[in-house]
């Protein structure tokens, strides 16, 4: 199976080059960066200090990318992803995402391309990440308004959208527990005077420093008592992991939008 990845430059590009090379039944079909890249021409060995060239140039044509391949795996920029649906529907590749920070329209706009070809996104995609999104659904589920539910994510410095992804991955599945939308109950900031909290509501906190991975905690806060739940990503080689995984699982599936809960057999 030949693997593209999008954004190939970067760090989870770099992870999963590295990933894809150590798979078994997987090879790197190709990587594609923007048209400022310093990269741009360089054979992508340079990207994973491999001593002999693989014999595939880095190139700014997207397009090609995904022709030249069976699935591609983009953890870019909401912008790039739209584009890169596109062009996964129009090439009929299989198309895995780790973007986050996508909004309704965007998101639309995948579902759209996911009529035509194989889309798996997720905003996590390590196993214990969506083990830990079924707990939280089982809880809030059993537990009633008394117990208000906080969700603090910490990630490096270089994040660029907040909550996290993977953050609100866990808001939906405690409003699913609870029966609510998650729009109607967010609350994702508070500054100076802003009253008490509101019953029912479910709480985000985004913290960002250093060189973190991926931190992300449950609390489930009630009167004389508290229960947390914590997740901590030690390195970005769970989440390349879980994306290859991905992106052998949707060779075999006929076109539609999926999650890694579809790919680990947890739905």
């Amino acid at each position: 199976m030949k693997i593209g990845i999008v954004g190939c430059a970067g760090r989870m590009g770099q992870m999963l080059l590295k990933t894809i090379l150590a798979t078994d039944g997987a090879e790197i079909g190709g990587g594609s960066e923007h048209g400022r890249s310093e990269y741009l021409d360089k054979d992508l060995s340079v990207l994973i200090g491999a001593s002999e060239p693989l014999g595939l140039k880095i190139t700014a044509d997207a397009r090609a990318l995904f022709e030249a391949c069976d699935v591609v795996i983009d953890f870019t920029v909401p912008m790039a992803t739209v584009n890169h649906a596109g062009l996964a529907a129009e090439t009929g590749t299989a198309l895995v995402i780790g973007t986050t920070g996508m909004d309704k329209e965007q998101i639309a706009v995948v579902d759209a391309a996911a009529q035509k070809t194989v889309i798996m996104r997720a905003g996590n995609m390590s196993v214990g990440i969506n083990l830990l999104m079924g707990l939280v659904e089982q809880i809030s589920g059993i537990l009633d308004n008394s117990f208000d539910i906080e969700i603090v994510e910490m990630h490096h410095h270089h994040k660029v959208d907040a909550p996290s992804g993977t953050a609100l991955m866990l808001g939906e599945a405690a409003a699913s527990g609870r029966g609510v939308d998650l729009d109607s109950v967010s609350d994702r900031g508070r500054d100076g005077i802003t009253g008490a909290r509101t019953a029912g509501d479910i709480g985000f906190a985004s913290l960002r420093g250093g060189d973190v991975v991926g931190e992300h905690t449950v609390i489930f806060a009630g009167e004389g008592e508290r229960i947390e739940i914590t997740h901590k990503a030690a390195s970005r080689a769970l989440f390349a992991n879980g994306a290859v995984r991905a992106a052998q699982w949707c060779v075999d599936q006929p076109p539609g939008h999926y999650d890694m809960k579809d790919v680990l057999g947890l739905k």
